[in-house]
């Protein structure tokens, strides 16, 4: 009975594991869909990360509306979003959205973005205290 009630316990675990969608979108609530993110995006490749999030936040910024926005992005994985984010991008620059026209393209859009996070992490200065000199291993 003992091993009966421990595999029924460890069956439940793994299917409620295995059926969570890690790695898409939760479309419930946008609290919900911002954690989803997040997770997804730390899960990334590191040339994947930028695109993901601007494409993320150019289809929140279009569409306002809590509903409207989570039918869209809920249950999506990265790449969908990250093509999602494309056509949202291409429609209004087309529109003639001021913030777009700036670029010729969605991949110069991309790499403007990426070389200003690799300018922010190269300016960003190290703590004097983390010098050699501040070991805490002791000579004995």
């Amino acid at each position: 009975m003992r091993t009966l009630s421990l595999l029924l316990i460890s069956i439940t675990f793994l299917l409620t594991t295995a059926c969570s969608g890690g790695g898409e979108v939760n479309g419930h609530s946008f609290k919900g869909a911002l954690r989803s993110v997040q997770r997804m995006k730390d899960r990334l490749p590191q040339q994947q990360r930028i695109p993901f999030e601007l494409s993320f936040w150019a289809i929140r910024n279009t569409y306002i509306n809590n509903s409207e926005f989570l039918d869209l992005v809920g249950g999506k994985n990265a790449e969908e979003i990250i093509a999602s984010g494309k056509e949202v991008f291409l429609k209004r620059k087309a529109e003639g959205f001021s913030e777009y026209q700036q670029y010729a393209n969605w991949d110069a859009m991309i790499k403007k973005y990426t070389d200003e996070r690799r300018e922010q992490t190269l300016k960003r200065k190290r703590d004097p205290r983390d010098n050699k000199d501040n070991s805490v291993i002791y000579k004995l």
